[in-house]
């Protein structure tokens, strides 16, 4: 992993992350785990989705809560939120399994799936392939890499392995070095976080800026800070494929209403 400051948030939420892998080795060993990715059952296509003919495509969040804003939806039952957002045309779900600072499951991530029957991008803190091959396992069709947190060669090893369990990668950026070693991963899924991991500012204008530079032949989301139509228009003319929103819809009082109202 790359070397962060004390302070940053990651920080602390890859060492609370390691705990966790700590006991999820011991209860299901890596070779079992490793068995039941490579023989679990086919999943929907992530980034066919995306791919999809129609001008605005969301991939909605299932997120009980965050570092930044605390509970979002303290009632969250994650099979019934994955159902409304497919209802209201949801191209993919997405959904955060940390469980110290997100209060996520990822339990939930096959309860999404057959709830839903879109593909499940799996967010979380991911640095080893044990965590791939859990994921696969769980049931997602993609899983989500950072690049703030990751060494150019662990990135790599990581995306060639969700590639080898037929899930897509989505690999997120915040500035251009991170958009270069994405790129020079072999990153087909770019996303843009919005957000600034030491400040949590959000500023469109990251999404903005790099769009300029992410390559015709991969596939750019963006991340964190869609409110409006206006922000959605404004990103599609920038080159947007795909748009990943959570907060907005978890602090709605009808998701659905929500999503149908950017689309």
């Amino acid at each position: 992993m790359k070397h962060l400051e004390r302070s940053h948030i990651l920080t602390r939420i890859i060492e609370a992350k390691a705990n966790r892998l700590q006991v999820a080795k011991m209860r299901v060993p890596e070779p079992i785990v490793k068995r039941m990715a490579e023989t679990a059952k086919a999943v929907p296509s992530f980034k066919a989705a995306l791919e999809q003919p129609q001008r605005l495509r969301i991939i909605a969040e299932v997120k009980k809560a965050s570092p930044s804003r605390g509970v979002l939806k303290a009632d969250l039952d994650p099979a019934k939120q994955a159902s409304a957002y497919r209802e209201a045309g949801a191209h993919a779900i997405s959904v955060v399994t940390e469980e110290d600072f997100f209060q996520g499951d990822l339990g939930w991530v096959g309860t999404i799936s057959e709830a839903s029957k879109l593909p499940v991008l799996r967010k979380d803190f991911v640095y080893e392939p044990f965590q791939v091959y859990e994921t696969r396992a769980a049931g997602a069709s993609a899983i989500l890499f950072i690049v703030a947190m990751l060494q150019p060669a662990e990135l790599k090893e990581l995306i060639t392995l969700a590639h080898h369990l037929k899930m897509d990668a989505l690999v997120e950026v915040h500035d251009e070095t991170e958009l270069g070693e994405a790129l020079e991963a072999g990153a087909a899924i770019i996303g843009v976080n919005n957000r600034d991991l030491k400040t949590f500012n959000v500023d469109l204008q990251t999404s903005l800026r790099l769009s300029k530079l992410i390559p015709d032949d991969r596939l750019f989301v963006v991340e964190s800070g869609i409110q409006s139509k206006a922000d959605i228009d404004l990103l599609l003319d920038a080159g947007a494929d795909a748009f990943l929103i959570g907060e907005h819809f978890l602090t709605s009082a009808d998701p659905a209403s929500a999503i149908r109202g950017l689309l």
